[in-house]
């Protein structure tokens, strides 16, 4: 699976070895944007399973960067929304993944009671 010039450059060789489901599928239609191509045809193409690809598919619509029609599947024509994937989603993703998801209730028992001074001269 090929990826763009500019996640070549400014993602660590550990971060590429370990794209996720999604990653792959998008890059792959990102690649091939002037094209619609088959579940099946996208998990030959990227070496996966056809189930993963087929979920990975249906989380990338609702996400809104694919668009699905009858069997085939293709990548949106929106490179800023596709942009906003790439840069949030997958830092996210990867933060996850290497410190573990945000626990809320731990956050807020560490907070501190009494809020910034910045805030309390904004009011």
């Amino acid at each position: 699976m090929s990826i763009d010039r500019e996640t070549f450059e400014n993602t660590s060789e550990d971060e590429l070895a370990e794209l996720s489901v999604p990653d792959q599928v998008l890059g792959f239609l990102a690649t091939h944007e002037d094209r619609a191509f088959k579940a099946r045809e996208i998990a030959s193409q990227v070496g996966l399973d056809e189930g993963a690809v087929s979920t990975a598919l249906s989380r990338l619509k609702d996400r809104g960067l694919v668009e699905h029609k009858a069997t085939y599947w293709a990548v949106i024509d929106d490179p800023d929304r596709l942009k906003s994937y790439t840069g949030y989603e997958r830092a996210t993703a990867l933060f996850n993944e290497q410190l573990g998801a945000e626990d809320k209730e731990t956050w807020r028992e560490h907070a501190p009671s009494d809020p910034h001074p910045s805030v309390e001269n904004n009011q």
